[in-house]
């Protein structure tokens, strides 16, 4: 006999999988948009004669692209509506492909990067709006987690194309198709996945939440009936009714000010979830493990290899995450996440601790190598199962509805700035000191632990609207 769980996930309609898969389109190009660079960065140095600082700043600036895209992507969301955000991502994704690909000098080359990073800004907001904004109460958890898996995905396909293009020409830097160096097509290539984005974006309703916002609740009480035929439309329009109502009796009217620090308490609660996301030093093993593969015993040429192997890792723990996340909640997955990654940044530092060498030249005697490699591994599962996917969820379901995007952009702007303070100052850190550096992505995994259980109740099973009454009463108590 099915289990309730089971019987809930064979109601689920196609229609919503569909939304919610091609809401994710957006998750997919910021993944691959925000990794392809990997393959061509030695390329492009050789290309324009870039000296370290150039370089390190022509990578990093998309960041600070998708920082501003994150922020802006709240207000177009909430102006214009969630579809029209999506499609502006879609068309600046396949502006920036095209424009880095034919890039003439490191300038443009920069505000490419730049144009493309404001397109991953938008997606990593509107995606989980979206997704979260049409998915029936019970399924939210697994259909939100599709953002993190859809990124992972993006990360795997732009390390793959990398690797062919690089393999099949002789090197990044060699011609290939129409006598293009390979590298311009590594970033020409994501021209393709930019036109599907914007053909799906043609294709999906306007969220339904959105709609109430604008007055158009029979708009809404179709898609609301299209997606969840099974729930009770009229009392999901009248929460969300209620919702906007309370926030203009509480003279709100869509304000993120509130008394913590200039802002509502929940809003800080995003904001601390995604800087703690990045905090813990994620990106570090994605954008600079040539350093540790070296120091446990692999060849510089195998790295790409060791990348890739990673981003299926990444992949594949995202798909254990998704199918727990509505099974046992959010908060012990998250709590367990940060145990896991705390022990693991850990062994790193000790095992660091025991280097000989410095610079490109260190080296982990004895057991000391295959601990780091371990480590490392049960770093990026912990993480990918956890904190990865779930920080998206929550963070399309805690903010008030009359909010939610504004907030939901202002906190995922916080981590690409955290993700671009992490890359810059990774490198002079571990120059310094490698073991006091994972020392500190140590004890903000530790951090994280006590955050959660103090600060971030459990939302599983909840409607959204619930979610946001439950987060903000607890704000304001902690406030």
């Amino acid at each position: 006999m099915p289990t309730a769980q089971e019987q809930t996930t064979a109601q689920i309609p196609r229609r919503v999988i569909w939304l919610a898969l091609a809401g994710a389109v957006g998750g997919f190009l910021f993944g691959f948009d925000s990794s392809v660079v990997n393959g061509a960065v030695d390329a492009m140095k050789a290309e324009f004669a870039l000296s370290e600082a150039v370089t390190g700043f022509a990578v990093a600036i998309a960041l600070l692209g998708c920082a501003a895209g994150a922020y802006l992507a709240g207000k177009v969301a909430d102006r214009y509506g969630r579809i029209p955000a999506m499609k502006l991502g879609a068309l600046l994704f396949l502006v920036s492909a095209i424009g880095t690909g034919f890039a003439f000098s490191v300038w443009d080359l920069i505000f490419w990067r730049l144009v493309g990073g404001l397109g991953i800004g938008l997606a990593s907001v509107i995606a989980p709006a979206y997704i979260s904004e049409i998915s029936p109460r019970k399924v939210r958890g697994r259909l939100a987690s599709l953002q993190q898996l859809a990124i992972t995905t993006g990360i795997f396909a732009a390390l793959l194309s990398d690797a062919l293009f690089a393999t099949t020409a002789g090197g990044a830097d060699q011609s290939f198709w129409l006598g293009i160096e390979a590298w311009r097509w590594m970033f020409l290539a994501a021209a393709v996945p930019a036109v599907v984005y914007g053909w799906v974006a043609y294709t999906l309703p306007e969220s339904p939440r959105f709609l109430v916002f604008l007055g158009k609740e029979d708009e809404a009480r179709k898609v609301f009936d299209s997606i969840a035929p099974a729930e009770d439309t009229d009392r999901h329009i009248r929460e969300i009714r209620d919702a906007i109502e309370e926030d203009k009796l509480a003279g709100q009217k869509g304000s993120l000010r509130g008394k913590a620090f200039g802002l509502q308490a929940v809003v800080w609660v995003g904001i601390i979830l995604s800087v703690l996301q990045q905090f813990v030093g994620i990106n570090v093993i994605f954008y600079y493990s040539t350093t540790l593969w070296k120091a446990v015993g692999f060849q510089e040429k195998d790295s790409l290899a060791i990348s890739v192997a990673t981003s299926i890792t990444n992949i594949l723990v995202t798909l254990v995450a998704i199918a727990l996340v509505d099974r046992i909640g959010r908060r012990p997955i998250l709590l367990a996440g940060s145990v896991g990654m705390a022990v693991s940044l850990g062994a790193m530092a000790l095992a660091f601790s025991s280097a000989v060498g410095s610079g490109e030249n260190i080296s982990l005697p004895g057991a000391w190598g295959p601990v780091a490699l371990v480590a490392a591994n049960v770093f990026v599962v912990s993480f990918g199962a956890s904190w990865g996917p779930l920080v998206w969820v929550l963070l399309g379901e805690i903010f008030p509805s009359r909010i939610r995007a504004r907030a939901l952009g202002l906190a995922a702007a916080a981590q690409w700035v955290a993700n671009f303070a992490i890359t810059l100052s990774f490198p002079v850190m571990a120059a310094g000191s490698l073991p006091l550096t994972y020392a500190m992505y140590a004890l903000f995994a530790a951090a994280s632990f006590f955050f959660v259980m103090f600060k971030v109740p459990e939302t599983n099973g909840m409607s959204l609207e619930q979610a946001e009454t439950l987060f903000v009463a607890k704000g304001s108590k902690k406030a």
